[in-house]
């Protein structure tokens, strides 16, 4: 388990550098949530400034990602912009301070966010200087797209998250685990995972409450020594671990 720093509200010190183009139009219309099984193009419909972000119908197990979706998740950054956007609209001078970004370039990513509908321009409102600003929110969507797993974007958005988190925050929990289990009780290990996670996920969210954060990984142990798999020949295996 994580704490979340990302969760903090940002400083909005900083301004724009000149020639930084304009924000998405709120007025844009934005996907519909609703997944489809064959992962084609999403519905659109007019995007309701402000109004509450409609759960996505996840179907069975979610939505096959297009390329352009899976893409726009691939990226840390862009992970990172959806945790900041999660509990409240946020700026993109905003983002582009909390992750020490040039502005221009936070605009890319947020509008690669928001053209794949993983995150939603509001109506604009008046920042400092009664500069018109355009805040954003994060739609939910990410949860439900299935992506290739071997991107390297999660583990470098944990990784950047987890360097913020304070040294002396005893309460922090990793766990690293060396497995051997045969298939049909790895399968379980797996279904109690998901069962676990998505039964908190769909619990009901505290405004009031400290933000955390989880990040979980089951994969193949590279680290072990080589097994032969069944008729393939070779030397047995010597059952050495390093203890997981």
């Amino acid at each position: 388990m994580q704490h979340d720093p990302s969760a903090s509200r940002p400083e909005t010190g900083g301004s724009p550098g000149r020639g930084v183009p304009s924000d998405p139009s709120p007025a844009a219309f934005r996907p519909d949530v609703r997944a489809t099984p064959g992962g084609r193009a999403p519905t659109h419909q007019p995007l309701a400034p402000r109004g509450p972000v409609a759960a996505p119908d996840a179907h069975v197990g979610g939505f096959e990602a297009s390329d352009a979706e899976a893409r726009a998740l691939a990226s840390g950054v862009r992970l990172r912009i959806l945790r900041l956007a999660l509990d409240e609209p946020l700026t993109n001078r905003e983002l582009a301070a909390a992750l020490d970004l040039n502005p221009a370039t936070a605009l890319h990513h947020v509008r690669t966010l928001v053209d794949t509908g993983f995150l939603e321009a509001l109506e604009p409102r008046r920042g400092r200087r009664g500069a018109r600003e355009i805040p954003y929110r994060a739609t939910g969507r990410s949860w439900y797209a299935r992506t290739p797993v071997t991107s390297q974007g999660m583990l470098e958005a944990f990784v950047a998250e987890m360097a913020q988190v304070p040294a002396d925050r005893a309460d922090v929990t990793m766990t690293r685990l060396g497995l051997r289990l045969p298939p049909a009780e790895l399968e379980e290990f797996r279904t109690r995972l998901t069962e676990l996670v998505e039964e908190f996920h769909g619990r009901a969210r505290d405004p009031s409450a400290e933000p955390w954060s989880l990040f979980l990984a089951l994969h193949p142990d590279t680290s072990a020594h080589h097994r032969a798999a069944p008729g393939e020949g070779g030397a047995e295996p010597d059952g050495r671990s390093d203890g997981g």
